[in-house]
């Protein structure tokens, strides 16, 4: 029976590349996945998703405002089959479009597999995350680990010097730079202001 899934995590917890691995996993079986992702994620490019350890596929952009509903139909009037629906950076959906996934599950009995942010730099849900954690099917936390040590459950926004950033927008875009990932007493201690933390995090030694 399909589903509507949510894999939620803090930031740099791998949510793209399981999503990637997820695509190519129905790929490799002979089935077909479409990825959808929001247009104003253009990082790796418009329409295009990529992780930090270099995987990459094309994707179909979408802005807040479209039916995705309407937009997997059409997806699915191609001559093979759709399978399955993979959406990047689920976080920035609109009420109504996580709505119009739960549709396409139900409606039109194609799996639909969500990944994104729970929390914002402000510890705030996002209104996509918000309605996902309300109406999915299966929702399972894709874990990731803090400087300290312990288990990382939300996103900090640093400036330059690694102070974290209490005002601003809910959307801004950025990576490793810009966001970090902690636990839950790490965070309030940077947003009190009694810390910094390094905000661009190493690479992994690969060789």
């Amino acid at each position: 029976m399909a589903k509507l899934y949510f894999y939620y995590s803090a930031m740099n917890a791998g949510k793209t590349t399981t999503l990637l691995q997820s695509a190519h996993n129905y790929r490799e079986r002979g089935m077909r996945a479409a990825i959808l992702t929001p247009r104003l994620d253009h990082r790796a490019g418009v329409g295009r998703v990529a992780s930090r350890i270099g995987l990459a596929a094309e994707a179909v952009a979408f802005d807040g405002v479209e039916n995705l509903l309407t937009r997997v139909r059409a997806l699915a009037d191609a001559p093979a089959r759709l399978d399955c629906v993979l959406v990047d950076e689920a976080q920035f959906l609109r009420r109504a479009q996580v709505w119009q996934l739960s549709e396409v599950v139900d409606a039109m009995r194609i799996p639909v597999l969500c990944y994104g942010l729970r929390t914002d730099f402000r510890g705030e849900l996002f209104e996509g995350s918000q309605h996902l954690l309300a109406w999915a099917d299966e929702l399972v936390e894709i874990k990731t680990i803090c400087h300290t040590g312990k288990k990382a459950t939300m996103t900090v926004r640093v400036d330059d010097q690694g102070y974290a950033v209490q005002d601003g927008p809910q959307v801004e875009i950025g990576g490793n730079e810009r966001y970090v990932s902690v636990s839950r007493a790490e965070f309030k201690r940077i947003v009190r202001g009694e810390g910094r933390i390094e905000p661009a995090q190493p690479s992994l030694p690969l060789d």
